[in-house]
């Protein structure tokens, strides 16, 4: 296939959302085109050539999506910034369609939702297209503690784009395909740092919001207590436009009942000066497991702390965050496992093979050669842990998480110093953000020598993505340090 293929009246390539929504309102573009132009993109690039492999299946009917789009367009109008954009989304999460939802699992393989989860459903509302579902660590990375980062049995292993590096967990098919531009934006869900671990790792951004800011009705669970969907995206702009069309109240969920918030639009915090006046907590305690793993560069952190500092923001270094090393246990969200994907698995379709944890671990010892390349002992540990939710571990472990990594840990911080927001470099402040339900924002920050993308990350207490917005916005239009990848 061409290259050249499809060209286009705009560099979609780098376009922003924004601007190729000018673009179809200008018809220099249409929707169709679109969906040709990211096609042609995954063809070459995910399933030949470098061989991504982001994409665990496309969408049947988007190219009929995306013409009814077009012509709704032209006799109506638009829906508003997402109207006939493709966005890709981590296939954990449930579509009422003919793609599946398997979260990787060759056991799942079959699994054809009936309904749309309700950020699905909040998608399509806004006129986006639902191109296709992303390649994911298996179970969220809840199989083996040896599977490797973005290996699914179901979908084989996500590559880097931008080389032979580690691509982070568990959303790596969705930060690949974005920093691939493989569709305008993507959707991932994190637990504990899988959106900002691969956004880092990829030189995107990535949206770990607040947990309840987003429905988690239709995600195949992990963690009651910490799951979220969030955007990812290669600019802060695509992230807020994507971000503003999840949020929403969902009788469903009643995590969604706490944010009394009424933003409709994120895209209104998009200010170039949003560092000026700002106070930043930088967080400097480097683990030294993250030293020797190469995802931290002392002279990149050190670079993007002075930018803060160029652009007016207030600095406070070496901040102290009590609670930062724990001590912290895992019993909670093993617990929280067991019984939220044993009840998820009772509900299947009764011709589908499995209908409990102990069935999955089965059929994939029945199936080992396709199934248990790296074994589940992190499956058979949990199918043996009883009483979940009413097991004194669970009990005094969800209070002492909430506890510690909020009172003792992000809100000691924010008050003690009176910040806005606080730097971390890399990702090391996603399990206590993720403890805490707290939003973190990923950024890149330029690259190591060889190549190796590095990024930071901000946050601050419950949402209040507006003030990170703002923030990573100024940060990102300041320094502007992201570059595509590149392939001969």
């Amino acid at each position: 296939m061409k290259k050249d293929l499809f060209k286009l009246n705009i560099d979609v390539e780098d376009a922003s959302i924004l601007e190729l929504q000018d673009a179809m309102e200008n018809g220099k573009i249409t929707s169709r085109e679109l969906f040709f132009f990211y096609l042609s993109r995954i063809a070459i690039y995910d399933q030949d050539g470098p061989y991504i492999n982001s994409i665990m299946e496309m969408n049947p009917d988007a190219i009929f999506i995306a013409e009814a789009l077009d012509l709704e367009r032209q006799r109506k109008g638009s829906r508003g910034p997402l109207h006939g954009i493709p966005i890709l989304v981590k296939d954990n999460i449930e579509t009422g369609d003919k793609m599946r939802t398997s979260a990787g699992a060759l056991a799942l393989a079959q699994h054809v939702s009936t309904e749309d989860a309700f950020l699905i459903r909040r998608l399509r509302e806004s006129g986006a297209i639902i191109l296709g579902k992303t390649n994911m660590t298996e179970w969220a990375n809840g199989v083996s503690s040896t599977m490797w980062a973005g290996y699914s049995s179901k979908g084989g292993q996500v590559a880097h784009p931008y080389g032979d590096f580690f691509v982070g967990g568990s959303s790596t098919g969705s930060a690949a395909a974005v920093a691939m531009s493989f569709a305008a934006a993507a959707i991932g869900t994190e637990t504990s740092a899988s959106i900002l671990s691969p956004a880092i790792q990829m030189s995107i951004v990535g949206i770990k919001p607040t947990v309840g800011l987003i429905s988690r009705s239709g995600l195949i669970p992990f963690s009651y207590s910490q799951d979220t969907a969030g955007p990812v995206a290669r600019t802060v702009s695509d992230a807020a436009v994507l971000l503003s069309a999840l949020v929403g109240r969902d009788e469903q969920d009643p995590a969604t009942w706490r944010n009394e918030s009424n933003i409709q639009d994120y895209t209104a915090f998009l200010d170039k000066e949003g560092l000026h006046g700002v106070r930043i907590g930088v967080f400097c305690e480097v683990p030294n497991y993250v030293r020797e793993s190469g995802e931290y560069d002392e002279a990149l952190f050190n670079q993007a702390v002075s930018a803060l500092s160029k652009a007016g923001a207030e600095v406070v270094e070496n901040i102290d965050i009590p609670s930062f090393h724990g001590p912290w246990k895992w019993n909670k969200m093993n617990l929280e496992f067991k019984h939220g994907v044993e009840n998820y698995l009772q509900r299947l379709p009764a011709q589908l093979p499995i209908h409990s944890l102990s069935e999955l671990i089965d059929w994939n010892v029945e199936h080992a050669d396709k199934a248990l390349k790296y074994g589940q002992d992190l499956l058979e540990f949990r199918e043996g842990l009883t009483d979940p939710l009413k097991n004194k571990d669970y009990i005094m472990e969800s209070i002492m998480d909430l506890y510690l990594a909020q009172n003792e840990g992000i809100d000691y911080a924010i008050n003690r110093n009176q910040l806005d927001a606080i730097m971390f470099p890399a990702y090391i402040g996603a399990d206590i953000c993720a403890r805490a339900g707290y939003p973190s924002i990923a950024i890149p920050a330029g690259y190591r020598a060889n190549g190796r993308p590095f990024g930071i990350t901000f946050a601050g207490k419950a949402f209040t993505e507006p003030t990170l917005i703002r923030i990573a916005y100024s940060f990102e239009q300041i320094t502007k340090f992201r570059k595509k990848p590149v392939f001969n």
